[in-house]
């Protein structure tokens, strides 16, 4: 999956795949997480997002099913 580089303390990248409603977040630390069923709207909020780790963590973490990869 593409992921494109954010502006963020801990987030280096996110990267969404529409089709599977998947979204891929490497963090600075250089793990990758994958969440799953996330809509194309939330991944848009998340790249538009003041802080994108802030919007990760209230928004996505507790909210959607996921797996380190």
């Amino acid at each position: 999956m593409n992921r494109s580089p954010v502006t963020s303390s801990n987030v280096a990248s996110v990267g969404h795949d529409p089709g599977t409603m998947t979204l891929e977040v490497e963090f600075r630390n250089g793990s990758v997480y994958q969440y799953f069923d996330v809509p194309e709207a939330v991944y848009q909020e998340l790249i538009r997002a003041s802080s994108v780790g802030t919007y990760l963590n209230q928004n996505i973490k507790n909210s959607y099913r996921y797996a380190q990869i």
